[in-house]
């Protein structure tokens, strides 16, 4: 056989082999372009198209009115700050099931599950229960006689990052495990036997093998938080007001479908330029370890 035949035969294989690549692909495009690229170019066409034609008029309200700008500023505030609270508290909770024996381990995942058993407009409304004036930790301090007059725990900016930081933890713990069950012990033992003290073996060791999990709970925490909607309205009480606040209101109180729908176009927009940014500083394929 000559090198010529050999030749187009490895081109010929690996043609087929791309065509199989496409077509074993091919499905999950298609479920992407229907659930995720479709919804978002109707948005975006509803964005730019009124009854009299295309226009720019809702982009333009957005950028003139501050109302706008300034619940953009505060969903971003509150989801970077339930960001970085959930990764200070489910840390610690994922590095203790990594290094916890069994039973113990197993315990520890499965109360950080609990909460998932009920439903969040569930968890939201015992929020409100605990929180309100005439709540449970107001008459405990009543009567403990620690304060004169009752908190004003609830309907507010800090009932809000309570009530999302109790949605929001667990899903920042099992990345966080996910990582560091992965780090092996003999990395452990061999830092402790050169003369690593724990925290410098934490800091050498384990914190950088668990950034993969820091990075992915973040992502997925920030992202969640962006779109939340139930909790921030209920224990907010109308004072704070998240992007899908105002989505809802542009579109059950006045029907501009056409505003609500820049709203969630200008909000798809920043995250991507966010993400973009973070990229730029910190790139993702050395976060997640990728050559």
């Amino acid at each position: 056989m000559s090198d010529m035949s050999i030749e187009k035969a490895l081109a010929r294989a690996e043609t087929n082999e791309r065509i199989l690549h496409l077509l074993l692909f091919l499905p999950a495009l298609l479920l992407v372009l229907l659930f995720l690229g479709l919804p978002l170019g109707v948005l975006a066409f509803q964005s730019i198209y009124d009854d009299g034609g295309f226009t720019l008029v809702h982009y333009r309200r957005i950028f003139e009115e501050s109302i706008y700008w300034q619940t953009y500023a505060d969903t971003l505030k509150i989801s970077l700050i339930v960001t970085v609270l959930s990764i200070l508290m489910g840390y610690p909770l994922a590095y203790a099931a990594a290094v916890a024996r069994r039973p113990w381990s197993a315990i520890i995942l499965a109360l950080v599950m609990l909460p998932f058993w009920t439903s969040v407009l569930v968890r939201t409304y015992a929020w409100l229960v605990i929180l309100q004036r005439k709540g449970i930790v107001n008459t405990s301090l009543l009567k403990l006689g620690l304060i004169d007059t009752p908190l004003s725990l609830s309907h507010n900016f800090t009932a809000v990052l309570i009530g999302m930081l109790h949605v929001m933890v667990p899903l920042m713990v099992f990345p966080l495990y996910a990582a560091l069950a992965k780090i092996p012990a003999d990395l452990l033992h061999a830092g402790h036997s050169l003369g690593g003290s724990s925290s410098y073996v934490f800091r050498r060791v384990v914190l950088p093998l668990s950034l993969p999990g820091v990075f992915a709970g973040s992502v997925l925490v920030f992202i969640l938080c962006l779109g939340f909607y139930l909790t921030p309205e209920l224990l907010g009480g109308g004072k704070t007001i998240m992007v899908s606040s105002l989505v809802q209101r542009n579109v059950e109180l006045y029907l501009r479908f056409g505003a609500a729908s820049a709203v969630a176009i200008v909000l798809v927009t920043l995250v991507l330029v966010i993400f973009w940014i973070v990229d730029r500083v910190l790139p993702i394929e050395k976060i997640v370890g990728v050559r």
